[in-house]
């Protein structure tokens, strides 16, 4: 089963995407709403997959992407955006693996965890 950790400061938006993994009977191996959690918290849980706010990454993104990457070098680094500026397509190649809009409809949320899941297993 993949263990997915969940970071995001809305409440509502944790909620929601812990719905969602669920329905796709993925594991919630923790949640945070700080990144400061999500930093300490994600390498010592065994998460396969973290699904993170852009909005939560503190003012130096790719700094901390970097770091996060460093530490959790298996994880995949999932980030929800609002819309795709050229600071989140930096951050591609220091660590996230992929982005999803906030704006996508939950199936093609799933959609785009299901993909990223899929090269847990490959």
């Amino acid at each position: 089963m993949i263990r997915v950790y969940i970071a995001a400061a809305l409440l509502t938006e944790r909620s929601a995407l812990r719905i969602l993994l669920l329905d796709m009977n993925m594991e919630i191996a923790g949640e945070a709403d700080n990144w400061l959690t999500t930093l300490a918290e994600t390498p010592k849980c065994g998460a396969d997959m973290l699904v993170t706010d852009w909005e939560l990454l503190p003012d130096e993104s790719n700094e901390a992407l970097g770091k996060l990457r460093r530490v959790c070098v298996k994880t995949l680094i999932i980030i929800l955006i609002s819309h795709l500026d050229a600071r989140q397509q930096a951050a591609l190649s220091v660590g996230a693996d992929a982005f999803i809009s906030k704006g996508e409809m939950p199936e093609r949320v799933a959609e785009h965890l299901r993909a990223a899941a899929a090269k847990i297993h490959t």
